[in-house]
């Protein structure tokens, strides 16, 4: 962990070099006050002081003072800095790997969570990044001068100060190990807030549908006061150890005081030496303070870090080394023996065979998780296969990057995902760098374009979050507009126009039947009125395919598809 930790500030070796040079000099500049104090009490005590030796001593103390500022200012200014852009590095980092994760990632993690290891988690680290070696450098230089210049005042004095130290590192030491482990629960209970806070505003609208302000708070409470029970637990760890290492930067006050005095009492110590001792165990006992505090920091970062390594780890989607892009798509798409668990062990599909015709609509039926969705999941690889193959024109899905795979695939789905952003932005993703004339064009083959000019800003119009402020008919319009802008040879329909009413449907539906034509189309649909023209049919129940046939063919087996044919006739009476 310590050399991925280190990793990051090779692009930064400069800022980093001046930055510890500053630290450097800052330690250095410190140890100077003692010494003048020692000079100065000496000249006092000998009986004979000399004024122009206060006056420019405190002169030049006062212009390395006005130095260690400008240092002070270069460390705080320059040195955040550096920790930002380290974390805008691993954030970075870590969006493009999450952008690799395959979909069950997304399945088993939830959104808020994910949130507070990019922003409240990589914030401490970027504070560890810098605050770290800066600690370390002042603290240890200061501490070496400080010892090197006391042992030159008095050895035994010294020896007797600094034999205490390991006391303070021991505390330290041991109670490390349980405020790391509390701070790491406060960071899960702090991720479980940010997760239902996300879930929560989103589904507000929901929530004040159902007057269900009151569940939405409870269930708020909960990890709320998960939240307050953990931070308890860290401030636990944090008073023990801070109220542990304080008293025992205090007991060095009294050690030089009594020890000091024995000495100065025995003769075997100068009152100016004596006097140079107390300033000097007060800059010892200053970095130790530093570096006390300094170690919440520490586990805050560390802790941070250690989360976000979690997600590096996490295993993300690759094309194998012989991967080749897809091109020249005929559409001709075939399922061989074909099994899909989920990774869970729990079979979803069994032994799913199936051909589709180049060009040719084929429309899956059946109840709700039976497998449908799962084979339209299949063919663009959102997720693998435990067992079997997909054919694309002949080749496996697998010998293809993912990447023109999903570019030769266009789906529309029933829940329709708009990014809070323009119209045109969201008709764009099909095709990010299309003209306006083929922006306009796809949003008239998806009969929207007089819509958008009736809007206030036309295709500059904003659609807030997920497409707030359009209507259902509206949104799916724009996502087959997205589609029609990619031109994929291959389409997928999973219940694109389930959650319509009829009117809006028909409208939709004539979209979809342009958006089809002279491309191989699989389509998902519970109403069986909207897929009566498929070439092919295959009822989905069990995951496993039931009957396969065209609409007529099937209702004259007076089987499965049948019986829902007749089901949907007697809902619609």
């Amino acid at each position: 962990m310590l050399k991925k930790f280190l990793s990051y500030y090779k692009p930064h070796r400069v800022i980093f070099t001046l930055d510890m040079a500053a630290s450097l000099a800052m330690s250095i500049i410190g140890i100077f006050y003692p010494i003048l104090t020692r000079s100065l009490v000496d000249g006092f005590s000998s009986g004979s002081p000399d004024y122009n030796v206060i006056i420019w001593g405190g002169a030049g103390l006062l212009a390395l003072y006005v130095i260690r500022m400008l240092l002070n200012y270069f460390i705080q200014y320059q040195g955040h800095v550096m920790g930002v852009k380290m974390q805008a590095t691993m954030r970075r980092e870590m969006f493009d790997h999450l952008q690799r994760l395959p979909f069950s990632y997304y399945d088993d993690h939830e959104t808020g969570k994910i949130m507070s290891r990019m922003t409240n988690d990589l914030f401490e680290v970027s504070e560890l990044a810098h605050h770290g070696p800066e600690n370390v450098i002042i603290t240890s230089i200061t501490v070496l001068c400080s010892f090197v210049y006391l042992s030159t005042v008095n050895l035994l004095l010294t020896l007797i100060i600094f034999l205490a130290t390991p006391f303070l590192f021991f505390i330290a030491l041991s109670l490390r190990t349980r405020m790391k482990n509390a701070f790491k629960k406060s960071r899960e209970a702090a991720a479980t807030i940010n997760a239902a806070l996300e879930s929560s505003i989103s589904g507000v609208r929901v929530t004040k549908a159902f007057d269900n302000t009151e569940v939405e708070t409870e269930k708020f409470e909960v990890g709320n006061r998960e939240f307050v029970e953990s931070r308890k637990e860290a401030y636990h760890s944090m008073g023990l150890f801070h109220s542990s290492t304080s008293f025992i930067t205090n007991a060095f006050n009294v050690i030089v005081l009594v020890a000091g005095g024995i000495f100065l009492y025995l003769g075997q110590i100068e009152l100016a030496d004596y006097s140079a001792f107390i300033v000097s165990v007060n800059l010892f006992l200053t970095p130790m303070t530093t570096l006390i505090g300094f170690m919440e920091q520490y586990q805050n970062g560390v802790t941070g870090f250690s989360r976000f390594l979690e997600v590096l780890e996490e295993t993300p989607e690759e094309d194998t080394p012989t991967a080749r892009e897809i091109k020249n798509v005929q559409g001709e798409i075939v399922f061989e023996n074909v099994f899909c668990d989920y990774g869970t062990g729990r079979e979803v599909l069994r032994g799913v065979d199936l051909k589709i015709e180049p060009g040719k609509k084929f429309a899956l039926v059946g109840e709700s998780g039976g497998g449908k969705t799962t084979i339209c999941h299949l063919i663009p690889r959102f997720y693998p296969t435990s067992a079997g193959r997909i054919l694309i024109d002949g080749v496996d899905v697998r010998d293809f990057t993912l990447s023109s795979l999903r570019r030769a695939i266009g789906i529309v789905q029933q829940d329709v995902f708009l990014f809070n952003a323009s119209i045109k932005e969201n008709i764009l993703y099909g095709k990010p760098d299309a003209t306006d004339e083929e922006v306009v064009a796809a949003a008239k083959r998806a009969n929207i374009h007089d819509f958008i000019l009736s809007m206030p800003d036309g295709y500059d119009t904003e659609i807030g979050e997920r497409g707030v402020r359009l209507s259902g008919g509206q949104k799916q319009r724009l996502s087959i507009a997205r589609v029609f802008l990619k031109n994929p040879p291959i389409l997928i329909l999973d219940e694109a126009t389930s959650a319509l009413d009829n009117t809006t449907e028909l409208l939709i539906q004539r979209s979809l039947d342009e958006l089809c034509a002279g491309r191989t189309t699989l389509v998902v649909a519970h109403r069986l009125s909207t897929i009566r023209g498929a070439d092919e049919i295959a009822v989905v129940e069990g995951g496993e395919i039931l009957e396969r046939g065209t609409h007529d063919e099937l209702l004259k087996q007076g089987g499965v598809y049948a019986r829902l044919a007749n089901a949907q006739m007697k809902t619609n009476v």
